[in-house]
């Protein structure tokens, strides 16, 4: 998944519920709700009512599987899951795999992907 796309979702579901978290999650898969984009915004359409937006279905997949497992964590440690809350949500850049696309006149174009290490913290309050 993108870093940046993982960066602007990790952003729009830090401080929430974690209920509220997995619904936009949800949201933004569905294509309902978009991700305002505060950081990496350049060439960004606009999106009613909140300036640049997008819908980043990749990676807003993954971070609701790492938050559905956080909550699995935290049921296990005998934390109520209806008062949790996302206190910590980030996103560090992980190893490149570097491949090379092989192309006509034995040249060679690189064919990097960018893995991303997703970190996610959740608290109870009461």
């Amino acid at each position: 998944m993108s870093y940046k796309d993982t960066v602007e979702v990790l952003n729009a579901i830090r401080g929430l519920k974690l209920e509220e978290a997995k619904r936009l999650l949800e949201d933004v898969i569905a294509m309902r709700k978009p991700v305002p984009y505060k950081v990496h915004n350049g060439k960004v359409g606009h999106k009613r009512g909140m300036g640049p937006g997008r819908y980043p279905v990749k990676a807003a997949k993954a971070v609701l599987k790492v938050l559905q497992n956080a909550e699995a964590n935290a049921e296990y440690k005998g934390l109520d899951v209806t008062k949790l809350w996302v206190v910590h949500a980030a996103a560090h850049k992980g190893p490149k795999i570097r491949s090379y696309m092989p192309r006509a006149f034995g040249r060679a174009t690189p064919w990097f992907e960018q893995l991303v290490h997703v970190e996610i913290g959740l608290e109870e309050r009461a």
